[in-house]
């Protein structure tokens, strides 16, 4: 199967492929891809593999801000990585978050994603760790804890430092899911 991988920014996407993207998600999410994580994967740069059929896959990364080690930091968040039904298991998910790993290495002073347990095993494949510690976002009330997305956040590579169960990330805010 021969895919054409292609890195654009949201603003040099075209509006039907930008339909297209949408659709792609929402099949690939099964329906559970909602605005909140369409808005969330808008203004960074995307991966966009296409085949014969059309859009195949995808991937973005966006900037965030994440305080690790009291220091904020320019980070590479993942998002919206699908592949289409019919070509998974094929290893695209796997040149995407390749092409999504050189910008984070080139830009960021890491990557990080929240995984579902089916892309866990993608991520891991690739080097990406589960963040061992606490998670917490600034919020418009202040610091809140984020106990549910403990062990579901994953870093690209496992930065230096403190990572011990004692440590935490204190993620940027956005509304929806916040990881």
């Amino acid at each position: 199967m021969a895919f054409v991988i292609r890195t654009a920014h949201t603003a040099d996407l075209a509006p039907t492929e930008l339909l297209a993207l949408r659709a792609l998600l929402d099949e690939a999410f099964d329906g559970d891809f909602s605005d909140h994580d369409w808005d969330h994967t808008l203004g960074g740069l995307h991966v966009l593999a296409r085949d014969e059929r059309g859009l195949a896959g995808h991937g973005a990364v966006v900037m965030r801000r994440v305080r690790r080690d009291g220091r904020w930091l320019r980070v590479g968040y993942v998002e919206g990585v699908a592949v289409r039904h019919d070509v998974r298991r094929a290893g695209l998910g796997g040149r995407i978050m390749g092409a999504l790993e050189d910008v984070i290495a080139r830009a960021y002073e890491f990557g990080a994603l929240c995984a579902s347990d089916d892309g866990a095993r993608l991520y891991e494949a690739r080097g990406w760790r589960a963040w061992p510690g606490r998670i917490h976002a600034l919020g418009p009330d202040g610091v809140v804890r984020l106990a549910e997305e403990e062990g579901s956040a994953y870093l690209w590579p496992a930065p230096a430092g403190r990572g011990g169960p004692g440590a935490e990330l204190l993620f940027d805010w956005r509304d929806g899911d916040v990881l």
